[in-house]
């Protein structure tokens, strides 16, 4: 028996479940990024880079923040992340991922409590597992579950802090959390809030500061803003007091034992930060594309979520997966999304609305849908 034996039959499993993943390549019209504002091949962020590499910034940090890795790059951006974004301070990692695993692995203690939404990305999760806190699910988008969770838990005697970890704007349905009574929640219980700002940084809020742009700044909020997807870049900032950035710089083993991101990268970003600011004529018209979207794509079931993510949800693995296939074989890269990303039965193509695309692609779209789902 080879010694990936376990390995192989665990992939024909999945294969046998239609579940198993596999890398494609980008082509057709994109319905499946998340390049919402086409910044990612905006000539403004090549010439910010060109531009650094003739002032000599390097291509590699060459290490950790921690030893000789961190950069003057890196530094601009987290202070103009800050000021940009309203926090007291700012820490950049390489990854969401990363980012929201350390935030959740690190901040909350023993004895403390995570309570989160059951939607929340695998990002948290893998933080959720490595942390020493006690976590709960809560149903999606419902208060009063967060704060009959806290209760329930002051109640068989916890007496630690709480933190309520949710993402602004998900990611697989398009739904927003109801931050402004999240936030009276997290008043009420001394607790903190923790907001994945991932899917609406660029898109939302006044310069593109994202949903929770009323709250940045306040001593019990922690944003992540993630720079690889409105902002075309890569990399994630944690906005938060200078106490929380401070602690994951001496405590969190993500950042702590991870070559530094690309100084050259942190010169995009802050290039697509003031790009975002002035960009009301690009969320205008992204705004605009939703609409269409929405006329042309709900007949067929797609969800109507107010924003550039529209689940159009099937149920059936396979199904899914044909139907994907049928539509990405007509020219669109519409993508299949099963479980584990998804509840098991809610299998969708996850429509991703960015400036890639046109009303008329979408009315095209709408077109093939017409053929592949009937």
């Amino acid at each position: 028996m080879s010694v990936f034996e376990p390995l192989a039959s665990d992939l024909q499993r999945l294969d046998a479940a239609s579940r198993r993943r596999r890398l494609i390549p980008r082509t057709g019209t994109d319905f499946s990024s998340n390049d919402y504002l086409a910044l990612a091949g905006d000539p403004a962020l090549a010439e910010a880079v060109a531009e650094a590499v003739a002032r000599g910034v390097p291509a590699g940090s060459g290490g950790s923040r921690l030893l000789r890795g961190n950069h003057a790059e890196h530094e601009a951006l987290e202070a103009e992340a800050a000021r940009f974004f309203g926090s007291e301070s700012a820490l950049w990692f390489a990854t969401g991922y990363t980012a929201n695993s350390a935030i959740i692995s690190t901040l909350p203690q023993r004895g403390d409590l995570v309570v989160y939404d059951d939607l929340i990305h695998a990002s948290v999760h893998e933080g959720l597992r490595l942390t020493r806190a006690e976590t709960v699910a809560v149903p999606h988008n419902d208060v009063d579950a967060f704060a009959d969770a806290i209760a329930a838990w002051r109640a068989r005697g916890g007496t630690g802090r709480v933190w309520i970890a949710v993402e602004s704007l998900y990611s697989m349905d398009g739904d927003r959390a109801p931050l402004a009574d999240l936030a009276a929640t997290a008043d009420a219980n001394d607790a903190v809030l923790v907001i994945d700002e991932a899917h609406a940084t660029g898109v939302f809020g006044a310069g593109g500061r994202g949903l929770a742009a009323a709250l940045e700044g306040r001593e019990n909020v922690i944003t992540l803003h993630t720079c690889g997807k409105a902002m075309g870049c890569e990399g994630a900032l944690v906005c938060a007091p200078a106490v929380v950035t401070d602690f994951l710089v001496n405590r969190g083993r993500g950042f702590i034992f991870s070559t530094a991101p690309s100084p050259l990268m942190a010169a995009a970003v802050r290039t697509a930060l003031r790009i975002i600011e002035d960009a009301d004529d690009r969320r205008a018209k992204l705004a605009a594309l939703i609409v269409h979207a929405e006329r042309m794509l709900g007949s067929h079931g797609a969800l109507i979520s107010g924003s550039q993510v529209m689940p159009l949800i099937l149920g059936e693995d396979a199904r899914t997966m044909r139907a994907a296939g049928a539509v990405q074989a007509a020219g669109f890269d519409v993508r299949g999304i099963r479980p584990p990303t998804v509840p098991a039965g809610t299998s969708r193509l996850r429509i991703s609305l960015t400036l890639n695309a046109t009303e008329d692609d979408v009315s095209a779209l709408a077109a093939v849908f017409q053929d592949v789902l009937a």
